[in-house]
């Protein structure tokens, strides 16, 4: 059965000098009701999710590739200049910073167009020539197709990260990419607006 899911909100990407690299959904609207998720990646290249149900730990997990999935509490606020992230092990404390170029020229663009799934599929290849490692269209192999319409961007200017309790380092660019799905967040850490639309087999995988 083929299903068709839309997601309002944010996506948050840190990076550390550990190796470590976050990835966090913050999601006004979604099928789920409001919710945040934390994608985790290790320096050794090991994929977790931290989902705060049952029910968005398995639709995330046949949508993206895990090595690991766990359902613990996920609480997350993104505030006018900060973005806070409580979620199992997981602790971070950032300060937003400045609208990004790429924000601004995003902001531009019009809204019902931005979010267009049109519209996304042929920007993709633009879209990864301009911000490595991102793309607006693509499956992870899952069965499913994801659209990502990014209406705004804005710099993390700093973070306190920390992994059960210890310091996972300073801020640092999200190198190597993530590698969840078929494309990553930039890589300087940041906060963008976004529509995430999936559509495909019900059952993904």
């Amino acid at each position: 059965m083929s299903g068709h899911w839309v997601f309002d909100g944010h996506i948050a990407g840190v990076g550390t000098a550990s190796g470590l690299r976050a990835v966090i959904g913050l999601w006004q609207r979604s099928p789920f009701g409001a919710f945040a998720d934390v994608m985790v990646q290790d320096a050794s290249g090991r994929r977790l999710l931290l989902a705060p149900t049952p029910l968005t730990a398995e639709f995330i997990s046949s949508t993206y590739s895990f090595d690991e999935v766990k359902v613990v509490d996920v609480q997350a606020h993104f505030g006018q200049k900060s973005l806070t992230v409580r979620a199992g092990p997981l602790r971070i404390d950032a300060a937003t910073g400045r609208r990004a170029l790429l924000g601004t020229a995003l902001k531009a663009v019009p809204g019902g167009l931005a979010v267009s799934t049109r519209w996304l599929r042929a920007i993709s290849p633009l879209a990864a020539l301009a911000v490595p490692g991102a793309r607006t269209y693509g499956s992870a192999g899952s069965g499913r197709t994801e659209f990502y319409g990014v209406r705004d961007l804005h710099h993390i200017a700093s973070a306190s990260v920390s992994w059960n309790g210890q310091d996972a380092g300073a801020l640092a660019p999200i190198r190597p990419p993530v590698t969840f799905g078929f494309s990553s967040v930039p890589p300087r850490p940041g906060i963008a607006r976004v529509r995430t639309t999936i559509v495909g087999s019900a059952n993904g995988r």
